[in-house]
């Protein structure tokens, strides 16, 4: 059986995201910082950066680019990102964010699959995007370069060509309901990047249903190191501390030095993470070197979070540390813990190893992968396992331009089966166990490779850890663990194994080891298993 939101149900206004964020802001509010660009130092209120969007939406309603239209944009974290972001939306075009790592190629296929007419880039990306624009027949009067020389000296207009002129907003019409804002890739971990097509409802309803669980504050200060081009990063940290009229203190990457300081330096309460950040919380040195008593909670999200891993994060920080889940498709979030870890809402604190509750307005199911039966949540103790379906007003409208993939992926019923492996409680706290396609079966048992990386992330001398399935010589399905030491560390691989045999059943036993420098990641964390699989 499915279960239902505990929560609250909240009101989802039909409205546009930027009427949703900025229509009614009060006076007292306009004059708050909203973003604060770490590196430079520069703060914008959020009477500036209302003033910058509605600027940046006229110019490229000067350009004849509106309803209909995608802009692509490429761009690590700055406040010109969000800038850019919110006047394309408030222009009533469609953002299609792209990951600042791709090469020319993928970049030229995400917007030559969109169909972009124009690419907001910075300097320091222009040559991957000049060739890609290129290549998707973007000329250069519609590749903006947001920080560089402008038309005159670099050939591509800057931000100041764009809002230099000051150009009205447009007056747009469109359904919210139906009206694509945002047109994220999916990472493509296990399969080739698709268009999540989100609309201006699914980006609004994401916001109200995690804003009164979060508790964000508008004296909150929020270290945003998370990428904006990434949904985790778009609507939980940029339209989210928007809304709740924080400020945002903005990384365009991440650096553990510049991260507790930036911590240290503004005073952050609230940040935002995934697990390889947590990793480094836990274990390295430098943590001891910096003053990061202003931080109240530490949220970790984009892939399973282990619970003693989260546990040695908190009591080195001094902080509450929580986990939600969820993905593109979702605009993300499905499942949350409040930051309090669920005892003022709940009356019970969520474990840590759980990613918390079904969000606001929504519901849940767990579906046995063999036999199609629900399972049903348990009086006490975990549910068996099974895939996680979700369904509410954040589902994405399908896939672009693939009606097949929305159809495998969204059934008749509405639900979105996410193909995560979970399991509830007798609670309602959901506990994902791991991708349903990233499962090993080794002589018919299942061995999930979260389950294994938790445990090689206890070991003192293993810094970071992954595991997949391989082949052996008699083509037995085994995990093999690729493994990168601490540095100075001594360690050999039958030691890697032994320390993993002495805490697993024997069917889950690592039988193979590779030593590596990094396990390659994608920006929002994940593990990326085909680069490891060669």
């Amino acid at each position: 059986m499915s279960f239902a939101s505990p929560f609250p149900e909240v009101e989802i206004p039909s409205s546009s995201v930027y009427d949703y964020l900025f229509g009614d802001i009060g006076d007292a509010d306009l004059d708050r910082i909203a973003l604060v660009d770490a590196k430079s130092g520069r703060e914008t209120s959020y009477r500036e950066l209302i003033g910058r969007v509605d600027a940046f939406a006229g110019a490229l309603a000067a350009r004849g680019i509106g309803v209909g239209d995608v802009v692509g944009l490429l761009s690590p974290n700055s406040s010109g990102f969000a800038v850019a972001f919110h006047g394309i939306l408030r222009a009533g075009a469609t953002a299609t964010t792209v990951n600042a790592l791709f090469t020319a190629s993928d970049i030229a296929k995400q917007l030559t699959d969109s169909k972009a007419r124009m690419l907001v880039t910075v300097s320091a990306l222009l040559p991957q995007a000049k060739e890609a624009a290129a290549a998707a027949g973007i000329g250069d009067d519609n590749l903006v370069v947001l920080d560089g020389d402008g038309r005159q000296s670099g050939g591509h207009p800057n931000a100041e060509d764009l809002m230099g002129p000051g150009q009205p907003p447009p007056d747009v019409s469109f359904a919210p309901s139906s009206h694509l804002a945002a047109l994220p890739y999916s990472s493509g971990t296990t399969g080739n990047p698709k268009g999540v097509m989100l609309t201006h409802r699914n980006l609004v309803a994401n916001v109200a249903q995690i804003r009164p669980l979060h508790g964000m504050e508008p004296d909150d200060t929020v270290l945003a190191v998370l990428p904006f081009f990434h949904i985790y990063g778009m609507t939980v940290l940029l339209n989210a501390a928007l809304h709740a009229r924080a400020r945002l203190v903005i990384m365009p990457g991440f650096d553990l030095a510049d991260f507790l300081g930036n911590i240290q330096n503004h005073k952050c309460t609230i940040a935002f993470i995934a697990p390889p950040v947590a990793v480094a919380l836990a274990k390295h040195p430098l943590i001891d070197d910096y003053d990061l008593s202003s931080l109240k909670v530490v949220m970790s999200g984009a892939a399973p979070l282990d619970a003693d891993l989260g546990h040695a994060v908190a009591e080195r920080l001094g902080c509450s540390v929580v986990q939600g889940y969820g993905m593109s498709e979702l605009s993300p979030v499905s499942h949350i813990t409040p930051f309090d870890g669920g005892k003022l809402d709940m009356t019970v604190q969520a474990p840590l190893s759980s990613v918390g509750w079904t969000v606001s307005n929504a519901a849940s199911k767990i579906v046995d992968t063999d036999t199609g039966d629900e399972i049903n949540p348990p009086t006490e103790g975990l549910s068996k396992t099974g895939e996680l379906w979700f369904k509410g007003p954040n589902v994405m409208a399908g896939y672009l331009n693939n009606e097949e993939a929305t159809k495998q992926t969204i059934d008749d019923d509405g639900w979105l089966h996410t193909g995560d492996l979970a399991q509830v409680d007798a609670d309602g706290c959901v506990y994902i166990v791991d991708r349903l396609k990233e499962l090993i079966k080794y002589k018919g048992y299942q061995v999930p490779p979260a389950e294994l990386e938790a445990v090689l992330l206890a070991h003192p001398q293993i810094a970071d850890a992954a595991v997949i399935g391989v082949n052996d010589a008699d083509g037995e399905e085994i995990p093999k663990a690729f493994v990168v030491k601490q540095s100075g560390a001594q360690l050999t691989e039958d030691e890697v194994m032994e320390f993993v045999a002495a805490q697993v059943a024997p069917y889950k036993k690592v039988r193979q080891v590779a030593f590596i420098d990094a396990v390659p990641k994608s920006a929002s964390g994940k593990i990326l298993r085909k680069d490891l699989r060669g």
